[in-house]
């Protein structure tokens, strides 16, 4: 793996990840548009997550059995008929529609990393991991800043158009530039690879380990960033959706400074930087407790949160995908069932709690939700729970 091409999967990963996440700086806009509750306006979101984790067990471990250049590329073209059709939603049914097939198509971002992982060396693939998962994390946050920007010069559907043409753009390079790998499966029927998915979560116990803590940290995540723009679009802050989009750079410098996790999780010291993760984590939501208080001690927790989120993300990965080379797709599909199943649950959770507690409530949620990660990694390591 060259560093350009590195960063072009990079950029790519982002760029596919960031379609799911448009919506959320835009709930306010959207709950208007549509007339929706802020109650239920995380469903939008939870539609998208539920899809994209559906995506993960259908379409993802098709890249241990087709050609993945193919695969990519196809995929990146649908999602370009997807995005507009979200753009051009004048129903709430259609704008659902739009979503879930933004959601199921958006996997793409893992095919790409179980290919990066598969055609680098032994000794870069936890570079070249970190690099291209830290490409998925920024886009996660960049997405807010760009939706916010966007919306405030040109409206929301604007997102959904600009997005639907760079995608396209990008297919056509990767078109050109992705080698084409033959795989080792194609004796394997399409049912037989999907349930050789769930054989292989029964038989790796660092897969089944992993997989719990993605859930649970990405539920934080999804906490946070879900629920975010409630307060911050209210009185008293009453902010832009470019002033909250702008949020979303403070977390890139949190995820930038993860992204040599993947080295060290390749020098043995995985468990080691999992625990301390963990730890800031959990007190992250101190700060990000105190919105109301100074917005400064938010920053400062978005930083420790987003640092911690993709500091285990990376470590996961890098301690996964090399349990298996053959099957490198399934195992990231397996895996990242997981983060899906963490972040619809905390989209949809994090709503219903701010109607219901306030900020209050959706801080006490998070640090909960932190609180358990850590204890299942402790119970996992010193009594081989999972």
């Amino acid at each position: 793996m060259s560093p350009a091409m590195t960063l072009l999967f990079a950029t790519a990963c982002g760029i596919s990840v960031a379609n799911i996440y448009f919506a959320q700086p835009l709930l306010d806009q959207l709950s208007n548009d549509f007339s929706m509750d802020h109650s239920i306006i995380g469903v939008v979101i939870t539609i998208t997550q539920i899809f994209y984790g559906l995506g993960l067990l259908l379409l993802v471990p098709l890249g241990d059995l087709l050609n993945p250049r193919r695969l990519i590329v196809g995929h990146m073209l649908l999602s370009t008929i997807a995005l507009i059709i979200v753009g051009t939603a004048f129903s709430s049914v259609v704008l659902f529609v739009g979503m879930a097939l933004v959601g199921i198509l958006a996997v793409v971002t893992q095919t790409l990393v179980a290919f990066a992982a598969n055609i680098a060396s032994p000794l870069e693939r936890g570079r070249v991991v970190g690099i291209v998962t830290s490409g998925i994390v920024i886009g996660i946050l960049l997405a807010r800043t760009f939706a916010g920007i966007v919306t405030d010069l040109a409206g929301w559907r604007s997102v959904y158009f600009v997005t639907a043409a760079i995608l396209f753009l990008l297919a056509s390079l990767f078109l050109k530039v992705l080698p084409s790998v033959e795989r080792e499966v194609k004796s394997l029927t399409y049912t037989q690879l999907i349930r050789s998915t769930f054989t292989l979560f029964m038989q790796e116990r660092t897969l089944r380990v992993r997989s719990v803590l993605a859930m649970l940290i990405f539920a934080d995540f999804s906490i946070l960033w879900t629920s975010l723009v409630l307060p911050l679009s209210t009185p008293p802050f009453a902010l832009s959706h470019s002033a909250i989009g702008a949020f979303g750079l403070i977390g890139v410098a949190g995820a930038l400074a993860a992204a040599s996790a993947g080295k060290l999780a390749d020098r043995g010291y995985g468990q080691r930087t999992t625990g301390i993760a963990l730890l800031l984590l959990l007190i992250s939501w101190l700060f990000i407790s105190c919105l109301h208080q100074t917005l400064v001690a938010l920053v400062i927790g978005i930083m420790l949160l987003d640092l911690a989120v993709q500091a285990i993300h990376v470590t996961n990965q890098t301690m996964i995908l090399p349990l298996r080379r053959e099957a490198q797709s399934r195992l990231t599909a397996g895996y990242m069932m997981f983060y899906s199943i963490g972040s619809a649950s905390g989209s949809i959770a994090s709503t219903q709690i701010y109607a219901h507690f306030g900020w209050g409530g959706v801080s006490l949620l998070g640090a909960s939700v932190s609180a358990v990660a850590m204890l299942f990694w402790v119970l996992s390591s010193q009594f081989n729970i999972g």
